[in-house]
């Protein structure tokens, strides 16, 4: 998708007769999705959305919305697998969605999808969080709500009863694109937080977004000009004010933490696809957490898809192979 960023406008508009006013210009925009102008204001467009199912599914599904934190707003949607009684607790799986931390919602039909049939799977609850987005809520205000979303989870007897079989011992964080970049800071952040109540056993990002003010081989690449400036146009957007791709929250090599904090980093599975023009920032991360000492590092790659392909084709082969894996991560730990 290319990226249209024109100059800023000079045109002007005539009112009453006399007093004239700069037009606002448009300064990102992601075709269908966004369009961010000067004066600060944003334009989403619609996307397909799935309603909270709260009665089981014919697929043993339940899900429904909470809210996290009214003063905000943060939300989320919880899904609940039906499993037998006998199975006392289950683990949690924490999902923080993609879009360039500009767009993208818990409730788009490709997530809701996604995540329920992940829920039955993997035999997990899971939690499904809807952080604010940029540009009104620049970076690192999404990290803050998704941990947040640890903190409200951690106080699972008033949070809500669909929680009462939640396993707080056993949490996992997954997200996509920037989501994926999510798992990190959160997960970073509950290693430096002494008082965090919830224990994360592993990370799952999917197709992480990462980035620096240095450029990749493959982002410098002659064919890689409409992506480089996609993904320039949504750190910009994202990024506080002032701030490059040098920002801890874009380029990962910045995290501040000794090394006897990065032994206690949790087991990651990082997932990339082999169209992805994301993929080489995906690999990056995984051999830069190995350099760390984190214990379980392991790389996984489906080599005919791309980027975000689950949220797209929450339907298709690779989908049901990418939850046949996350499932066996989970369970494995």
């Amino acid at each position: 998708m290319p990226i249209t960023i024109p100059a800023i406008s000079c045109a002007i508009l005539h009112h009453h007769h006399f007093h004239f006013q700069e037009k606002m210009s448009l300064v990102g925009e992601a075709p269908g999705f966004i369009q961010a102008f000067s004066d600060g204001s944003v334009k989403r467009f619609a996307f397909e959305q799935a309603p909270a199912c709260p009665e089981s599914s014919p697929r043993g599904i339940k899900s429904k919305d909470v809210i996290i934190n009214p003063s905000k707003p943060i939300t989320a949607r919880i899904f609940l697998p039906d499993t037998p009684a006998s199975v006392a607790q289950l683990p949690v799986l924490v999902y923080f969605h993609g879009g360039g931390f500009c767009i993208g919602s818990t409730t788009w039909i490709g997530y809701h999808s996604f995540l329920g049939e992940l829920s039955v799977t993997s035999k997990s609850i899971v939690l499904s969080v809807d952080y604010r987005l940029a540009p009104e809520n620049r970076l690192p205000i999404a990290y803050e709500d998704c941990y947040s979303a640890l903190e409200w989870l951690s106080h699972k007897e008033s949070s809500d009863p669909w929680l009462e079989r939640a396993d707080l011992s056993r949490v996992f964080l997954s997200g996509d694109s920037a989501g994926g970049n999510i798992v990190h800071q959160v997960a970073v952040r509950t290693i430096q937080d002494q008082g965090c109540h919830v224990k994360i056993k592993g990370l799952l990002p999917i197709h992480p977004y990462f980035g620096s003010e240095k450029r990749t081989e493959r982002e410098s690449e002659d064919g890689a000009a409409g992506d480089v400036k996609m993904n320039d146009m949504f750190w910009g957007l994202s990024v506080p004010e002032g701030s490059d791709r040098d920002y801890y929250g874009c380029n990962f090599e910045t995290a501040e933490l000794s090394a006897a904090e990065w032994s206690q980093f949790p087991a990651v599975v990082v997932f990339v696809a082999g169209l992805d023009f994301l993929k080489e920032r995906g690999v990056l991360y995984a051999e830069f957490l190995k350099k760390k000492g984190v214990k379980e590092v392991k790389l996984v790659e489906e080599e005919g898809e791309n980027h975000v392909y689950h949220v797209f084709y929450p339907e298709s082969e690779a989908t049901g192979l990418l939850q046949k894996l996350m499932s066996e991560f989970i369970q494995s730990l």
